[in-house]
């Protein structure tokens, strides 16, 4: 295999602290669109723009505004910061729409808001993961699911993640006070 490019530490997202574990950004020889540079690691989430943006963005372009700048580019919808959830300051809406990575989900992504901001995204997750190391994400996803106790516990068996994993639920940490909350998601 190739080494890859560049050796550049990767931009820090408040917001999504962990591009590269939840597969957003993966590495990559490839020269970014909006940099033209080489950088060792490629964008590979969502990117809503007039152009075909598709896995050719780099982080730090995402990062410093760049990318938006350049191509009006977001990488998650503005008026899903916060659907269902509290409403934030417009530069927090800005700053995950703008400047931080997306997550690709079934339906149309949802940013969970805690503390009168928005919450750190921390992946996907399954059965296992909400039974284990995100179980107290489980009561915010099961409030967000409005499921009666047989159709909850069906859901959760049933609960997947990777790029077939259906349904699946999406897990957050607020970034104040630590909570874990999050929503669920099928095709």
């Amino acid at each position: 295999m190739a080494e890859i490019a560049g050796n550049e530490e990767l931009p820090d997202f408040r917001y999504h602290p962990d591009p590269v574990g939840t597969e957003s950004i993966q590495p990559s020889n490839d020269h970014c669109r909006c940099c033209e540079r080489p950088r060792g690691f490629i964008y590979v989430g969502p990117v809503y723009a007039d152009d075909n943006l598709e896995d050719t963005l780099c982080p730090w372009c995402i990062a410093d505004g760049s990318a938006h700048q350049q191509y009006d580019a977001a990488f998650t919808d503005a008026a899903g910061v916060g659907l269902g959830w509290e409403p934030v300051p417009t530069r927090v809406v800005e700053e995950v729409s703008f400047r931080t990575p997306g997550f690709a989900g079934w339906q149309q992504e949802r940013w969970v808001t805690h503390c009168g901001d928005a919450s750190a995204y921390l992946g996907q997750a399954d059965g296992t993961d909400l039974a284990g190391k995100w179980a107290e994400a489980v009561p915010a996803i099961r409030t967000d699911t409005k499921m009666s106790d047989e159709e909850w516990d069906a859901l959760f068996t049933s609960l997947s993640k990777g790029p077939t994993g259906s349904p699946t639920a999406y897990v957050f940490r607020c970034v104040h006070c630590g909570a874990l909350s999050g929503y669920w998601d099928s095709h």
